[in-house]
């Protein structure tokens, strides 16, 4: 029934914002056997709330599945010739880059860069000889793409909307070129939410990866969009961003773990890929468990802001090559904070982040390495240090790896957020006050 209804909605002509419409559920119990497919822009799904005697409580029943589905498409075309960077080294954080030719680029335009992978990188990155049971293990092997919109064009140089969160050295893809292409994507919906709903599956204990699962929400191919005052209790994954996820704000999202988990491998409460995600004031509680952790290739920026999680779990930046995230914030007083190396764990998740800050956290302890070529900074965090070779399973363990930036170690600096701190720089203090903060 609520499916019919959300396909309902999904029928009616979009208004000039892009909103269709909302499917709006009283206070109450449903049960859900199967899962929700929310796959066309402007289309809500909102409860009467996540918490209390008045909430509206989705409750998984039957074989384990996905509760909600929110997914477009996506469809990727060359709108224009490609041309490449002229820049000899572009740092992390540039907003301007220079090509070749930009007579075909034009502000508004959105374009991709491509970072070539080569054998030269991952050597240099020291990730060529990762090794698990006798046989190797592969680190990043497919070029990293980024899409970013254009601001303005001046001659060759592209000022682009939103800064860049890896570095490009020409040195380390010689005779090769790091491509710029005019692209057009279509596919991906918009303006799609869920929110005032609390999610509840069968509490059970579990082995991760071998028992079947009840996941939460999964957003892949979805732009502008949100979840807020979402609960969620005993799911396995509860939210899965995917790589083709941009501009998604998550606030006052909450997962409750009241089972153990079995396994040597954890479930995530916040699985993020994607560029431009939001976690604000978002919060969990639960052992043997992935709090926050970026993936493979996520090109962000990511920010968890003020977050608040209870229980031994991790906000880490997880594999192969993430960049761009900012713990900001946030408490961990039983956790961990890392943005490190990972080395032979899980498949060979090897140098996971760089180019990340962790920014006025407390934790019970702080892994922050740089790796080769980029940074990584803790800044005013409150906690334990520590410090640690690349995790191998064969000996020998190698050297003790360099440590990240650390500034004002036990002690918080001002401004409290540099999220809210560059927000209020960038677009003043009404865009500060307009999500909820002073």
């Amino acid at each position: 029934m609520i499916q019919a209804a959300l396909d309902k909605v999904a029928k009616l002509a979009p208004q000039g914002d892009a909103e269709r419409g909302a499917v709006e559920l009283a206070a109450g119990t449903f049960h859900l056997a199967g899962t929700l497919r929310m796959h066309v822009s402007g289309l809500v799904l909102r409860g009467a709330g996540s918490t209390g005697a008045h909430s509206t409580v989705l409750e998984m029943v039957g074989a384990p599945h996905l509760a909600i589905e929110m997914q477009g498409a996506f469809h990727k075309e060359d709108s224009g010739a490609s041309t490449w960077l002229t820049d000899s080294y572009v740092p992390a954080g540039s907003t301007e880059i220079h090509v070749a030719d930009a007579s075909q680029l034009h502000a508004g335009d959105t374009i991709e860069i491509v970072k070539p992978v080569t054998a030269q990188w991952v050597h240099f990155m020291g990730m060529d000889h990762l090794r698990r049971n006798g046989k190797p293990e592969v680190w990043v092997h497919n070029d990293i793409r980024v899409r970013r919109r254009i601001a303005e064009v001046s001659g060759t140089s592209i000022r682009l909307e939103v800064p860049l969160t890896d570095s490009f050295d020409s040195a380390l893809y010689p005779g090769l070129k790091a491509d710029v292409t005019p692209v057009k994507v279509t596919g991906q919906i918009s303006e799609t939410g869920v929110e005032n709903i609390r999610i509840v599956s069968p509490a059970r204990s579990i082995s991760y990866r071998e028992d079947p699962e009840f996941d939460g929400i999964a957003m892949d191919n979805v732009v502008d969009s949100w979840l807020r005052s979402v609960r969620f209790e005993d799911t396995t994954n509860s939210v899965q961003i995917d790589q083709g996820a941009e501009r998604l704000t998550l606030v006052g999202v909450e997962v409750q773990q009241h089972k153990a988990v079995t396994s040597s491998a954890k479930p995530f409460d916040f699985r993020i890929n994607g560029s431009q995600i939001l976690l604000d004031r978002c919060t969990g509680e639960g052992n043997k468990v992935w709090y926050v952790a970026t993936q493979s290739r996520s090109e962000g920026p990511v920010v968890v802001l003020h977050c608040r999680f209870s229980g031994d779990g991790k906000i880490e930046g997880h594999q192969r090559w993430s960049t761009g995230l900012l713990v900001d914030g946030c408490s961990v007083p039983n956790g961990e904070i890392n943005l490190r190396n990972r080395g032979e764990m899980g498949s060979g998740h090897g140098w996971a982040v760089g180019w990340s800050v962790s920014w006025n956290n407390r934790a019970a302890s702080f892994l922050v390495q740089n790796p080769p070529g980029a940074m990584n900074w803790s800044i005013g965090d409150v906690g334990t240090h520590t410090s640690e070779p690349m995790p191998v399973f064969e000996l020998p363990v190698g050297p003790i790896l360099p440590s990240g930036v650390v500034e004002s170690m036990g002690k918080h600096v001002s401004p409290p957020s540099l999220y809210l701190e560059q927000l209020r720089e960038r677009m003043g203090s009404a865009a500060v006050s307009a999500i909820g903060y002073r």
